[in-house]
């Protein structure tokens, strides 16, 4: 693994890593060589469970009780033991689905918060995850456990993306549960009504929350490079098909997309809100330095 080369983090590349653990792995140690892995010694408030004890466990946390009881260490984990909850929010609608060049927005998606989960956990921090389409299709709440990867990345290794999408009404409805302040990191192609977006947005900055957001699109649809007549399909309405020559509409999609994403990243910023354009093809260390730079 050589920070030297030029392909390490090339969404290419990582895709061709079967293993999301490993891909989140790759991405993140990479990133992070030379950089103190952890700044938060984190808090306790509410007593969760006991684990065994293992090496590098500050011995402060063993429970006695349970020693003498049992005979072996263990180690009192709490349910808060951190000083920041993450909720990622990926969008899992079959917009997502799309490619130009081999890597789709839901595949660079699933990296991206597969690398931030990985990221926020070894910064004992608590991360969690929402995958959704027009509905909640998975919800992984918040922990900050050491061994709690493997569950937030399981929905993401069991399905594909599929579904019209509605994000802001799961913005709302996510809002309405979360109950305490933290951070919201959504990942999206924002390809929904944008008044509605923003509203849920807003709710959570309203709430007190931190909110970032990740808006993933495929550099073919920003620029509609193609050649000739192109039958354009609705990935989430089937019936919906079109057929254009994209010389004589480039001009204006591109006005047209440019407007939407510059109206987009001046809304969130007049809220308080982290907005960070991508493409599938922006290496992931670049896709991670908005994160690490309001962790910072």
């Amino acid at each position: 693994m050589a920070n030297g080369d030029k392909n390490y983090f090339d969404p290419k590349v990582l895709a061709g890593i079967s293993n999301l653990y490993l891909r989140a792995r790759w991405v993140v140690e990479g990133i992070m060589s030379g950089i103190h892995s952890s700044r938060a010694k984190g808090f306790s408030v509410e007593f969760e469970e006991h684990r065994e004890y293992s090496p590098g466990d500050e011995i402060r946390r063993i429970d006695w009780k349970a020693l003498g009881k049992f005979d072996r260490y263990f180690i009192k984990e709490y349910e808060d033991e951190t000083n920041l909850r993450a909720y990622l929010l990926l969008d899992a609608s079959a917009s997502m689905d799309y490619a130009s060049d081999g890597v789709t927005k839901f595949d660079y998606g699933c990296t991206l918060v597969a690398s931030l989960a990985y990221l926020i956990l070894k910064q004992q921090d608590a991360a969690g995850l929402v995958t959704f389409s027009n509905r909640v299709e998975a919800f992984v709440p918040p922990k900050a456990k050491r061994d709690y990867l493997a569950q937030i990345l399981h929905p993401l290794e069991n399905r594909g993306p599929a579904g019209e999408t509605n994000v802001g009404k799961i913005l709302e409805e996510i809002a309405g549960q979360v109950r305490r302040r933290g951070l919201i990191i959504l990942v999206s192609d924002l390809l929904d009504e944008p008044e509605a977006i923003l509203k849920g947005l807003r709710l959570f900055r309203f709430k007190g929350n931190d909110v970032i957001v990740f808006h993933l699109l495929d550099p073919a649809e920003l620029e509609l490079p193609f050649d000739g007549n192109i039958l354009f399909e609705d990935l989430e309405e089937a019936n919906l098909r079109v057929v254009a020559d994209p010389k004589a509409i480039r001009k204006t999609y591109r006005e047209v997309v440019g407007e939407f994403v510059t109206q987009m990243r001046k809304q969130c910023q007049d809220s308080a809100i982290d907005y960070q354009l991508i493409t599938t093809s922006t290496p992931l260390d670049q896709a991670l330095a908005s994160y690490l730079s309001w962790r910072g």
